[in-house]
């Protein structure tokens, strides 16, 4: 499994060795929190897969791009730990579960969201 983990990342992993500012999403009322913290101040999502290597990849991918400027909050869902939290995102933000997959909340609701590749296409500076 060694040249996998170098190819795609630990799957063990989670946000403890990140520079990002990550919260981690794990109870629905923390959930409710970030909604409500969205009409003031954008709110991120980024729900994982911990044993997917494209997850995994996605998810080193945008760690390495993301603008540490960025006055956002940031969260951090491990979906195979928390799924009913993760079945609740789908359900408040209505918006179809997929992994790796970043919902960019404002104003209580979605106004973005991206899965797989096209997650690090996302330029966030544009909704801030």
């Amino acid at each position: 499994m060694g040249i996998f983990n170098k190819l795609f990342g630990s799957t063990q992993k989670g946000v403890e060795h990140s520079k990002l500012p990550w919260k981690n999403l794990i109870d629905i009322e923390r959930l409710n929190v970030v909604e409500e913290r969205s009409n003031n101040k954008l709110q991120v999502i980024f729900k994982h897969s911990t044993r997917c290597g494209i997850s995994s990849m996605v998810k080193r991918q945008f760690e390495k791009q993301f603008p540490l400027d960025l006055d956002i909050d940031l969260y951090y869902l491990d979906l195979l730990k928390y799924r009913e939290v993760s079945n609740q995102v789908a359900a408040k933000f209505n918006v179809k579960h997929e992994s790796p997959q970043l919902l960019i909340i404002k104003g209580g609701k979605v106004i973005k969201h991206a899965s797989h590749g096209q997650i690090n296409d996302l330029n966030l500076k544009i909704f801030v």
